[in-house]
């Protein structure tokens, strides 16, 4: 859960604070949860808390599901909830909600439309695409997706099936796996060329409880289920999803949150290996937000991604932190 009164025990100025950024990765939640509310006001204490946020991307979490009708279409009261927010966002100061992403089951295969058109209709405009987890763990203490899927969901024939209307309308896919399963997005983002495929939380390491020797290990792993992916033009990476407790960090165990600089230490050579591997015009720095918020405060989460790109041109910092997540998602 994210604590504010621990978290602003560390706060930071906003480096280069007129730079613009569209955070393409949060939630919203009007009631608690594991990770607390996070309803919109939450999110502008955070988008305004120093550097330029202008726009942002609400993502899958399983918000105000509809609680009758048919199942498959259930996913719509999460679209219909965030596009009221998204509304009062366009008539109040600060970031504007610009893209929902929601989830659909793919597994429908063509009768997903059906769906997806329903989600389309509630959006006003914003629906931009699906994440429907594959993320799978017999770890005790980490939950599965919503519901837990098979290892090898995205293999489904149906799946992808489903996918592949996707690419027929338009939308992107959000693929959340974990490290270990990297080879199934790379076999999807193969199987449906037409799809864009945006890979979560670079890549999804999963190191919850490793020693620092093992974390090295799993980074590693990670790249190594990466790189094949950055072979594939229709791949987009977001780069983020770092201050997770599940990737094996310990910073929520300390007196003081982490400081950007404590955050690059961890990180910083992680960052750079996707940059480099991805391309500026291929990732997007992302807030997680506020699941990240176990660990990192928002603003000092943006002054690290700030310094990892510091060596980078002016039109390829734009892309990283706006011009990456407008394109892919349509804003």
């Amino acid at each position: 859960m994210m604590n504010r009164d621990w978290l602003d025990r560390r706060t930071e100025e906003a480096i280069e604070p007129d730079l613009e950024i569209v955070d393409p990765h949060h939630h919203l939640w009007d009631y608690e949860t594991v990770y607390g509310r996070y309803d919109i006001d939450d999110l502008r204490i955070d988008t305004g808390s120093g550097h330029n946020v202008v726009e942002t991307v609400f993502i899958d979490c399983g918000a105000n599901y509809l609680t009758d009708g048919p199942e498959h279409l259930r996913p719509i009261g999460e679209t219909r909830f965030v596009a009221n927010r998204a509304d009062a966002t366009d008539h109040t100061p600060g970031a504007r909600i610009t893209a929902i992403v929601s989830r659909a089951d793919l597994t429908l295969g063509s009768g997903v439309r059906e769906v997806l058109e329903a989600h389309v209709a509630e959006a006003g405009g914003r629906f931009s695409g699906v994440r429907h987890s594959g993320a799978s763990t017999e770890h005790p203490s980490i939950p599965s997706s919503r519901p837990q899927p098979p290892l090898d969901l995205y293999s489904d024939p149906a799946f992808r099936e489903g996918a592949a209307v996707l690419a027929d309308m338009g939308l992107s896919f959000e693929a959340w796996q974990y490290h270990y399963q990297l080879d199934q997005a790379l076999a999807l983002a193969q199987a449906v060329p037409a799809l864009t495929v945006v890979v979560n939380h670079v890549g999804g390491p999963l190191g919850l409880g490793a020693s620092p020797d093992q974390f090295e290990q799993i980074l590693a792993d990670t790249r190594d289920g990466l790189a094949p992916l950055a072979a594939c033009g229709n791949v987009v990476l977001k780069v983020g999803g770092i201050a997770m407790a599940r990737t094996g960090v310990t910073w929520h165990e300390r007196s003081l949150p982490p400081s950007s600089d404590d955050v690059l230490d961890t990180w910083g050579d992680m960052l750079e290996w996707c940059l480099q591997t991805f391309g500026p015009s291929r990732c997007m720095f992302e807030s997680n937000f506020p699941v990240d918020g176990e660990t990192c405060g928002y603003g000092v989460l943006w002054n690290a991604f700030k310094k990892a790109s510091a060596g980078y041109t002016t039109d390829e910092r734009r892309d990283l932190f706006a011009d990456t997540a407008r394109r892919t998602y349509r804003i």
